[in-house]
């Protein structure tokens, strides 16, 4: 149990470290790359902070952990949600919505209930696989690389108010990082998202010790336990841009981060050799889906309205981000 515990925590706390550091590579190459905070940190950078719930949704799926493996993706896209409320509390000028206004993160927004709504879909669909995977992982794959296709198209239909205490996203003074060849700057950037997913793995070895050891259910440690750590990289990252001025990656790399994420499923559903990930999802799991896409839709109802003014000192959002996440936690722990 001892040892269980203290390999969880450390693996948790070398993703915080090595999540700091992505924050300032991934803030440079988005202006040295010209691609911008929101679609940089949305898909690359998005994807560096994903691979450690990467590592541990395919580490329990393989090990024929069906419900670990799902709760921790589920949970994980909730959780770092809740991202949002840290971020914008560390955010004082104004909600973090209305500074940060973005197009590109509304769409991202648009695509994960999309994604999470056919991962629902498929779990009451017929118990159909092709070599072992479900055809709701491919579709998903598919409606995930199609919705990039549309939002790197830059919508100019749509138009944000400029207030302000609006906050465009503009290139800035890297320092060092600025006068690094940018070869360089990718090099660190894959090595330290490798830490990342080495810490995975480790938290997925640790977390199923914990269920075996604790008696706790599998929906619980992972949905939690699992979930929480999964949203550490988005969650630092989502406060560490704000106190860099890097508004929209602070939202791009969240909801971002959740997109990505929630093709751990089509991860789990490979890894998993039981059959169907998305059928051995059990009431918890289904729960906890239904939670992330309701938070989602809330998020995504915050950068619509845009609220200036604060709502006990965070967007009416944030609060109900809060209440929604807490209840859940509540509901699967008793």
């Amino acid at each position: 149990m001892g040892l269980a515990i203290a390999v969880f925590v450390l693996a948790a706390v070398v993703t915080m470290v090595c999540t700091v550091r992505l924050v300032g590579l991934g803030d440079a190459l988005a202006d040295r790359t010209g691609w911008g905070e929101a679609l940089f940190g949305a898909v690359f950078f998005g994807a560096a902070t994903s691979l450690s719930g990467i590592a541990m949704t395919a580490v329990s799926a393989a090990d024929g952990q069906a419900q670990l493996a799902y709760s921790n993706a589920v949970g994980g896209i909730a959780a770092q949600t809740v991202a949002i409320v840290a971020a914008d509390v560390a955010y004082r000028r104004a909600n973090l919505e209305h500074a940060a206004a973005s197009a590109q993160n509304l769409l991202f927004g648009w695509l994960l209930i999309v994604l999470l709504s056919v991962a629902l879909l498929a779990s009451f669909s017929p118990e159909v696989t092709v070599l072992g995977v479900h055809p709701a992982s491919v579709i998903m794959v598919a409606g995930y690389a199609g919705g990039l296709k549309i939002i790197h198209g830059r919508p100019e239909m749509w138009r944000a108010v400029t207030t302000r205490e609006i906050r465009p996203d503009r290139p800035s003074d890297h320092g060092a990082l600025g006068r690094r060849r940018v070869w360089l700057v990718w090099a660190e950037f894959a090595a330290v998202a490798l830490l990342v997913v080495a810490s995975g793995w480790a938290v997925a070895e640790a977390a199923q010790d914990l269920v075996v050891l604790t008696g706790l259910s599998a929906g619980v440690v992972g949905a939690i336990f699992m979930g929480v750590v999964n949203a550490l990289p988005e969650s630092i990252t989502a406060v560490a841009a704000v106190r860099r001025g890097a508004m929209t990656l602070a939202i791009a790399a969240v909801i971002g981060g959740n997109s990505l994420d929630a093709l751990n499923l089509v991860v789990g559903d490979i890894a998993f050799r039981g059959g169907s990930l998305f059928h051995a999802a059990q009431p918890d799991q289904l729960f906890l889906t239904t939670a992330a896409l309701l938070m989602t839709a809330v998020l995504l109802g915050g950068m619509l309205v845009r609220q200036r003014r604060e709502w006990a000192r965070v967007g009416f959002e944030g609060v109900l981000l809060l209440v929604i996440y807490v209840s859940t936690v509540v509901i699967l722990a008793f």
